[in-house]
């Protein structure tokens, strides 16, 4: 952490701004801007799109050009301070010029870095931005690129420090970022830069080291965590340092696999006290599997099968950075049991209360650089110091953050040189090898270092070794098998699907008939160039797991398109989770891309631009259960159960298994008590369970099949409550659609409410649509013989009226009303 300590010496220019735009270097200076030009009332930090947005001028669904034109912030400073200050500006994108009392100070180059400018404050003064127009600097030429990268609509982003959100058609609006988007502020000559970081060494001891810069004359400083505390003291350059070791401190864990600890940093500075944040404490491996070929991650000794989502942003027009912004997104992340969020190259650096969020929540990051696809000039002096200054303050302002697992040097530029036949000296250069690497061990060594996104095999897209992006299950359309196949070790990126969202949100948002309708296909993602779409790679599963007609069912019954839609997805992204988490599979990790959609729509998102979960969240949340069964089908060697328990305690479970013709009469059932014992995975055939041959997967085909549904739960013996479940359909999952009876029943206890479903039959894909309430589970399988509780859980904070909607099923037309 390097910050400057809160307190009176510092004050937040956050209101009293006026935002005025004039046509591209119009206006050298802010006396040049014409009195006449209309000027809004905005808040800073802020976004030009939000502003205009706030204002009624901009349309985020139909956006015009935003970076053709200057715009001006400007501010008027009355106060009683005659001194000298620091004008500190955490974020300007992009290229700006400071103005202070008329005089051009200092110019940023960089969205991403941060700036602190010396004034002399006379108690009346006027500072002003100018964010000139970035479109003709982005024609600019520089020196000849290797390659030219189709999903970004300019190549001169390379050499800009800018983020591509907004460059890129197909992937996201059209939205060009601009203006002071994070906060600045005045702090006084008596304020205190601190510089802290936190660590753990391989006896169990944490350290806190810590320096403080100020021109104040300290007495005392002492530093407390943990219920240790140290004093500190002048150093040779007479800064006042520390350092707090903490023997046997409890470390810091992913969620998923324990308590992820913090501890509160305390300086006290002349008998006043600083709270500095939280911290925690935890080591962490890169483990290579043993042909070398792997990657994993093993945290305080232990491997963690990491899993979540790929991040975009809070909001694509504000680029938000603060808790109660991030706060929604990242509580519904660790609820589905993901233990990992990525930021990609293509996006932009989020704020520290980010990393806070997740290191409450035990949520690991990793974090590219702000590079990608791009044949970045790394000879260019200027360039690669702007780079390693933006990654330099990032992680000193996240370096008390243990959620910080992973930085890597960026996402798909080693993959861009690679597909096009470039040899590996090309593409593989001194930025991500050698300047980058040095950076992260100099500023944060707790942290791993990855070069490159996808990198480490005998092609970096190959996805067999290292790190891949893989989408052979998604845009590649490969059967489902292939996740095993290609012998996945850890995906970075992978399972990118049009998901579409809850018919509330299309309701609300997008009331257009699922067909070829210009708004709905506006906002479904696509490549570049491709003749394809992301809607496509959902059509082509919805045919094969289903055997329907994709075309023909939208254009005959779109309501049930959409429904099957939003099962398929689901079914696929649950399928592939549970082949990569059994205990044989090589894959050690695997993030979904992405966590959120940018507008709504059938984006890629997991959860909708308006924060609603969609079916594919549900699934994943079942396929991240820490303690988990699943199924897979191993042809003539029968039905596998695979059983997993991450967490560190044992557990004294019953594993059930039935076999079920016409989705109601069992054939064969069996079950046995096991002890999970902590940190394992085993797996068990089915034949072994039975205690004699039955043909679960229907591979030897003696005579008509038996069943449609196999069904395994695995129980915990104290409660007898039903911990995970998993099904395998051996004659596919259209033979398993029943039409099944539903019975539902809604209770209130304590203020709280809640359903209770029941069925007859195999009901697939149960699904709970209440206005108002969400379903804390859904897009389910219920089979005969219990019921399934399910919470209901409001949207609003007081909803005026008690729960009503419905349930329904794949397989059948009826809807159960509750």
């Amino acid at each position: 952490m390097r910050t400057y300590l809160p307190g009176e010496s510092e004050k937040l220019l956050s209101e009293g701004w006026t935002l005025t735009l004039t046509p591209a270097d119009a206006c050298e200076t802010p006396s040049d801007i014409p009195a006449a030009l209309e000027s809004l009332h905005v808040s800073v930090p802020g976004t030009v799109a939000q502003a205009l947005e706030l204002a009624g001028k901009f349309d985020r669904f139909n956006p015009t050009p935003l970076n053709d034109r200057d715009a001006w912030y400007r501010l008027t400073m009355i106060s009683d301070a005659r001194e000298r200050a620091i004008l500190r500006f955490d974020g300007l994108s992009t290229i700006a010029e400071i103005f202070f009392n008329g005089e051009l100070i200092a110019a940023s180059q960089s969205m991403f870095e941060r700036l602190e400018v010396p004034v002399q404050l006379t108690g009346a003064d006027e500072l002003s931005i100018c964010f000139r127009a970035l479109s003709p600097r982005l024609e600019k030429t520089g020196p000849r690129a290797r390659w030219r990268p189709q999903m970004m609509n300019t190549q001169g982003l390379r050499l800009i420090r800018t983020s591509a959100l907004g460059y890129m058609p197909g992937w996201c609006p059209e939205i060009h970022p601009g203006g002071p988007w994070r906060p600045i502020s005045l702090i006084g000559q008596e304020s205190v830069l601190c510089t802290a970081r936190s660590s753990l060494d391989e006896t169990g001891t944490g350290t806190v080291n810590i320096t403080l810069e100020t021109s104040r004359d300290l007495q005392s400083a002492r530093l407390t965590c943990a219920g240790y505390s140290t004093d500190l003291s002048r150093d040779e350059n007479g800064k006042l340092s520390g350092k707090l070791n903490i023997p046997g401190v409890e470390t810091w864990w992913p969620h998923t696999h324990g308590r992820p600890a913090l501890h509160e940093i305390i300086l006290e500075l002349d008998g006043k006290q600083h709270r500095l944040g939280r911290t925690g404490f935890r080591n962490l491996e890169i483990d290579y599997g043993e042909d070398g070929n792997g990657f994993g991650l093993r945290v305080n000794g232990q491997s963690v099968f990491c899993r979540g989502a790929a991040w975009t942003t809070a909001d694509i027009v504000r680029l938000p950075g603060t808790r109660p912004d991030y706060e929604p997104w990242l509580k519904k992340a660790a609820e589905a049991g993901m233990n990992m969020i990525r930021v990609g190259g293509t996006m932009a650096y989020e704020t520290p209360e980010f990393f806070a969020l997740c290191d409450e929540l035990g949520i690991m990051v990793w974090q590219d650089a702000m590079l990608a696809n791009f044949d970045y000039p790394a000879k260019d002096d200027a360039l690669r110091q702007h780079i390693v200054t933006e990654i330099s303050q990032f992680l000193e302002a996240t370096a008390l953050s243990p959620s910080l697992a992973i930085f890597c040097g960026g996402s798909e530029m080693y993959q861009q040189g690679a597909m096009l036949g470039l040899p590996e000296q090309i593409w593989k250069g001194t930025l991500t090898e050698d300047i980058l690497p040095d950076v992260l061990a100099g500023k944060r060594p707790d942290a791993v270092y990855v070069a490159n996104s996808p990198s480490g095999g005998t092609l970096p897209f190959f996805p067999n070794a290292g790190i891949g992006h893989y989408y052979g299950v998604g845009a590649y359309c490969r059967p489902l098998e292939d996740a095993r196949r290609a012998d996945v070790r850890f995906a970075a990126e992978c399972l990118a699907f049009a998901n579409i969202p809850e018919q509330e949100t299309l309701d609300k948002y997008l009331p257009a008939l699922a067909t070829h309708d210009p708004r709905w296909k506006a906002r479904t993602p696509r490549d570049r160039g491709a003749s394809w779409d992301f809607e496509d790679v959902r059509d082509h599963y919805l045919e094969l797991l289903y055997d329907v007609e994709p075309d023909v069912l939208r254009r005959e019954d779109g309501g049930l398109y959409l429904d099957m839609s939003r099962a398929v997805t689901a079914e696929v992204m649950e399928a592939t989770f549970a082949e990569w988490r059994r205990d044989a599979s090589s894959c050690r990790g695997a993030l979904v891309w992405t966590l959120q959609d940018l507008v709504p729509g059938a984006g890629w998102g997991v959860i909708d631009a308006t924060g609603r979960p969609k079916s594919v969240w549900h699934a994943l949340k079942r396929a991240f259960r820490p303690i988990q069964v699943s199924l897979s089908d191993e042809g003539t060697n029968g039905l596998d159960i695979h059983l997993v328990n991450e967490t560190g305690d044992g557990l004294e479970t019953m594993l059930e298994l039935t076999c079920l013709r016409d989705g109601t009469q069992p054939v064969v059932h069996a079950k046995r008590p096991l002890t999970l014992l902590p940190r394992q995975g085993q797996t068990i055939a089915a034949t072994e369970l039975f205690g004699a041959f039955f043909d679960t997967t229907y591979a030897y085909r003696f005579g008509p099949p038996s069943h449609d549904v196999t069904v395994a739960r695995l129980r915990e013996v104290a409660t007898g409550h039903v911990i995970a479940d998993a099904f395998h359909f051996p004659l596919g999952r259209k033979k398993a659609l029943h039409a099944a009876n539903l019975q539902v029943g809604v209770s209130e206890e304590k203020g709280n409410w809640s359903l209770e479903i029941g069925t007859d039959r195999l009901a697939q894909s149960v699904h709970v649509a209440a206005e108002g309430y969400s379903a804390s589970e859904n897009w389910f399988h219920l089979v005969p013989g219990e019921t399934r509780k399910i919470s209901l859980l409001p949207e609003t904070a007081a909803p005026e009226t008690p729960p009503s909607g419905d349930v329904m099923s794949l397989g059948s037309s009826r809807r159960f009303s509750f």
